[in-house]
């Protein structure tokens, strides 16, 4: 009988290896479908039973055919725990109630696989010890929000838990604004726009997203041309919605991907953009990351009532990324 005091085994895998999976060893395609699932750990779930091919148990460098099916379920993994790191943090303004934060680029947010130390949220906790009581989970300390690795720009942090409730409600009722910077590769024919396409997981790549018709969650971007150079722009986006890697899902899709970008970039952006020879020089020079950037983020202070806004200039890199092709087109049309 169960009493319901039974430990819950995990969520249920279930996945059909495809032909682009076919010969690739059993952990790296779970690790590549499972989003969240490092190889290290598909390997131990591997060796342990708990995921088989067919109902048969294999090694972890087990070759996968097409068609063979992977069952079993994924463990919930160890309980992360985050410790008070001294991590430099540079705090825009500061009250009873919020922190804004300028994350600079290279910066995890919260603790990930492959990242159990040096992010953002343990530097918090060095910083604001408090926040240990504030939010859903202990490795996201007061953070209501996120940014990827490499998108830098402005974090809205809560210092209480009452006040993560509230700005957690404000998120997803969509009354926050969240006003973004990107350079994209092409020059758009318009001068601004709004994308609408829906956004899920990637049904193979399950560490990306991708644009899904059907089955995929309402995502919406809207757009402006802030500045046009020799096939790259300067974008504004401002997003309604809060999806995974939205901005950079949606950019690619309408065929012009944020500069730098590796997972949604195209192969050769050279050659489908014409790029000349100036510009593919600045950007071997310049670009080491998606050029991604939080510029502004507006809300109703939670405890005030008044509406506040918070902006924040390109970090470095993109400054200079900009200069340099402002200088180039000057050149061009002298």
């Amino acid at each position: 009988m169960n009493t319901g005091s039974d430990p819950d085994p995990g969520e249920p895998i279930d996945l059909i290896v495809n032909e682009e999976d076919a010969g690739q060893r059993l952990d790296h395609v779970v690790s590549v479908r499972l989003p969240g699932c490092s190889r290290s750990r598909a390997a131990q779930l591997i060796r342990s039973g708990i995921l088989r091919i067919e109902g048969s148990r294999k090694k972890p460098g087990y070759r996968v055919n097409p068609g063979e099916r992977i069952t079993g379920y994924l463990s919930p993994p160890e309980p992360v725990q985050v410790s008070p790191e001294p991590i430099a943090i540079d705090v825009v303004y500061e009250d009873a109630a919020i922190i804004v934060i300028r994350k600079p680029p290279g910066l995890v947010v919260h603790p990930a696989p492959g990242h159990t130390g040096g992010t953002l949220a343990h530097g918090l906790l060095s910083r604001f010890p408090e926040l240990h009581q504030a939010g859903d989970s202990p490795e996201r300390p007061g953070i209501v929000h996120r940014l990827d690795k490499d998108t830098s720009g402005l974090l809205l942090i809560a210092r209480t838990h009452s006040v993560y409730q509230h700005l957690k409600s404000a998120f997803q009722n969509r009354s926050v604004e969240k006003t973004y910077l990107a350079f994209v590769y092409g020059e758009p024919k318009l001068a601004s726009g709004c994308i609408t396409l829906p956004i899920a997981r990637h049904p193979v790549h399950r560490k990306r997203m991708a644009v899904k018709e059907t089955g995929g969650r309402n995502a919406v971007s809207r757009w402006r041309i802030v500045q046009r150079f020799n096939g790259i722009s300067l974008v504004e986006f401002v997003i309604e919605t809060g999806r995974t890697h939205q901005i950079r899902v949606h950019s690619a899709a309408i065929g012009h991907p944020v500069v730098g970008d590796a997972t949604y970039g195209f192969r050769n952006p050279v050659r489908t953009f014409s790029l000349g020879r100036e510009t593919v020089r600045i950007i071997q020079e310049h670009v080491h990351r998606q050029l991604l950037h939080a510029w502004k983020i507006g809300f109703i202070h939670p405890e005030s009532g008044q509406a506040v806004h918070f902006e924040t200039p390109m970090p470095p890199d993109m400054a200079v990324f900009q200069d340099s092709l402002e200088t180039l087109s000057f050149m061009k049309h002298e």
